[in-house]
């Protein structure tokens, strides 16, 4: 099947949803039916230390279609989502010269989003300011944003601390509002592709029964010893690889602060936690779901 479409801009496809959602086991079929090669597109299978934790791909999935960007990443180095569309867009001109048709996986829309629309070139903030505003609350954070960049503030959940903290950070630091920056994007292939998405959304009843299952399965085939061995590494706690879902409360469980059984509910909740948050930002965009049942990822 031809690797471009009428208009001569090279197809790339792209499957996401949330976690769980049988986004992998879909790329599988896609891949193997196009000479397809599977790219990853999220934030926690980027890095090689958490092979079960994070879901990735089995040495043999790997070794049935090509796979890149999985576990490329130390854990000590935080990937970034410009990091990540760096390395996707080089990856995806590679893929397309050896004929083969880019199959993108994953669930972390902000990556998806900075590699199609590009990257807001926000300069770097005065570290001075930068820990100022993120010394505030989120409540803090937000008054202060509805008070110096009202229209950014507008849209933001007061209790989101992150969100309110950058922007308010970035009106502080460069006197202009973060939605001015990003209205000037730049970097993004999404004009130069064809795009063919599929957004796989199961019904929630069944997406969280495969959440907790996967859970089940991650502490049968040694996610506790591999958290374990993470943490003998000494690394920086606040680092993306030490904050994926389960490392904290596999950590307590090792330390002895809670049972295995608790430490397995917990997991599992973050897990259903996580995924009613991607099923609710990727249902707010505009890409058609697919309400189909895939086999679990």
């Amino acid at each position: 099947m031809s690797k471009s479409d009428p208009s001569g801009r090279p197809r790339v496809a792209l499957i996401a949803g949330p976690t769980a959602s049988g986004k992998s086991a879909l790329a599988m079929t896609l891949a193997e039916r196009e000479q397809g090669t599977i790219i990853n597109a999220d934030a926690s299978q980027v890095y090689r230390d958490l092979r079960i934790l994070t879901a990735r791909p089995s040495p043999s999935d790997e070794a049935r279609v090509p796979h890149r960007l999985y576990g490329t990443r130390d854990g000590s180095t935080a990937c970034s989502a410009a990091d990540w569309a760096t390395d996707a867009r080089a990856t995806i001109e590679a893929v397309l010269r050896e004929g083969r048709l880019p199959i993108l996986v994953g669930g972390t829309g902000l990556y998806l989003r900075t590699l199609l629309d590009g990257i807001a070139p926000i300069p770097e903030v005065d570290p001075v300011v930068r820990a100022e505003v993120r010394a505030m609350d989120a409540a803090t954070a937000h008054a202060a944003l509805l008070r110096e960049d009202p229209t950014a503030a507008a849209p933001l959940n007061p209790a989101d601390t992150t969100r309110n903290q950058r922007a308010l950070e970035v009106i502080r630091g460069t006197g202009r509002s973060i939605l001015a920056w990003r209205a000037d994007r730049e970097g993004g292939i999404g004009d130069t592709i064809s795009p063919e998405i599929r957004i796989v959304d199961p019904p929630v009843e069944q997406l969280y029964a495969r959440c907790d299952a996967r859970v089940t399965a991650m502490i049968a085939e040694g996610a506790i010893e591999e958290v374990a061995a993470l943490a003998a590494r000494g690394l920086d706690p606040d680092l993306p690889i030490m904050r994926a879902i389960g490392v904290r409360p596999i950590l307590a469980h090792i330390a002895g602060e809670a049972s295995l059984g608790e430490t397995v509910e917990i997991i599992r909740q973050q897990t259903r936690n996580y995924a009613k948050r991607q099923r609710t930002w990727f249902r707010n965009q505009r890409l058609a779901p697919d309400p189909g049942a895939a086999p679990a990822s």
